[in-house]
């Protein structure tokens, strides 16, 4: 029997039986849907953080406090000041193109009748062209006004719904008290949105006016340093480890007092942290597939029994062992790619659904609809190898006689 013949007997034994094809394929329609709607979630939010990061800005290195050491003995955290901050600036390195400390915390904002709890952030003009953040009305506050420990604030593209305006734009001019202190909002810096370090919830402010009109404090919580390129990041993190130690007046072999993070390398580990948690969605709904597989097989070996007469009329005419075999091979293949396929559709339908109505990102891969359809596939031939060989295994003379 040749593989036309094959497939066309093996699509009418599907088709005999209409209802419980559809059944058995159940399994496999729903294992598929859920593992490309799965995928499609760990992709999407795994894209989504890269973009967010990466409109932060990949070529920056991070500066935060330490465990101090004192005689073997942990001191607390170390601390970060302003100092610290102008020593990176004032180091000639080629590799660094900009500085700028940060301190943060969340404080009561008041305008007029509405107040909210967000974080409020003191640093330098610099920031901005850091982290990527440009005003999408009004301005950013100058060095000047740092200097001058000027009361002017610049505001999150979000800043004005937690203050009872529609629009954060209209706040321009106005004046917000932070911790009961007065500021002029200058500024509302682009949207960048929701999710990991976004910045449209925050205030910013100059860092000497957090310093001494609000904070209180000269403890700083973290210095940004702009690379002068992603190929220059190690460079600069060396430097930036030099001009500290420098700073800090730390002897050769003595652990440092602070930390030095690239940001590109938390952006991995931020993706991993994802594709980990996808990876472990799309496993859970793996087991559906098993599942599917197993019924797949069950059924297949019910249709072996309902044809036995039929297989030992086919093998006294003339069948081989391997033409049986291939048939109810194709015939489970037929039913996990059938069911595969409507899974892929449910699978995609849903991750569209996911977006629309519960604002998830979704991202579809061709891997994961390969993987999926290649899954179903070994499936098919798996769970179909023992009724096919069962079938292809059976005498005539006894086939024959089965009633």
């Amino acid at each position: 029997m040749n593989i036309r013949e094959t497939l066309r007997v093996a699509a009418s034994a599907v088709m005999a039986n209409k209802l419980r094809s559809i059944l058995t394929m159940l399994g496999i329609i729903i294992g598929i849907a859920a593992v490309i709607a799965m995928v499609a979630m760990g992709e999407g939010a795994q894209r989504s953080i890269q973009e967010r990061m990466q409109g932060l800005g990949t070529n920056v290195v991070t500066v935060r406090p330490g465990q101090g050491f004192q005689g073997g003995v942990a001191r607390g955290d170390a601390r970060l000041t302003v100092d610290d901050a102008e020593a990176l600036d004032a180091f000639e390195s080629s590799s660094i193109v900009a500085v700028a400390p940060e301190m943060s915390s969340r404080y009561q904002v008041d305008e007029g009748a509405n107040n909210a709890q967000l974080s409020i952030t003191g640093t330098w003009p610099n920031f901005f062209s850091i982290r990527n953040l440009a005003p999408v009305s009004g301005r950013v506050f100058t060095m000047a006004e740092n200097d001058g420990r000027r009361r002017v604030a610049v505001l999150g593209a979000s800043v004005g719904s937690n203050l009872g305006r529609t629009n954060t734009e209209s706040l321009i001019g106005e004046t917000i008290r932070i911790r009961g202190v007065s500021f002029e909002v200058i500024g509302v810096l682009e949207e960048k949105g929701e999710g990991f370090g976004s910045p449209d919830q925050a205030i910013y402010i100059p860092l000497s006016t957090a310093q001494y009109r609000v904070m209180g404090t000269d403890r700083i919580n973290s210095i940004s340093v702009q690379a002068a390129s992603s190929d220059e990041i190690t460079f600069a993190m060396a430097d930036t480890d030099r001009a500290l130690r420098r700073a800090h007046r730390l002897e050769a072999g003595q652990a440092s007092d602070f930390t030095v993070q690239n940001q590109a390398s938390l952006l991995t580990m931020v993706q991993d942290t994802a594709r980990t948690f996808s990876f472990l969605l799309a496993g859970i709904a793996f087991i559906s597939l098993v599942v599917g597989g197993i019924g797949i097989m069950n059924i297949m070996l019910v249709s072996v029994t309902e044809r036995t007469k039929e297989i030992g009329l086919r093998k006294a005419l003339g069948a081989k062992r391997r033409d049986l075999l291939t048939q109810f091979l194709i015939e489970s293949l037929v039913l996990c790619l059938a069911g595969g396929a409507l899974g892929l559709l449910a699978g995609v339908g849903g991750s569209l659904l996911l977006q629309k109505l519960g604002s998830f990102t979704t991202a579809i891969s061709a891997e994961s609809v390969l993987l999926a359809f290649g899954f179903s596939a070994a499936v098919g031939i798996f769970f179909g190898l023992w009724p096919a060989r069962r079938a292809a295994g059976l005498p005539p003379i006894e086939a024959l006689r089965f009633e």
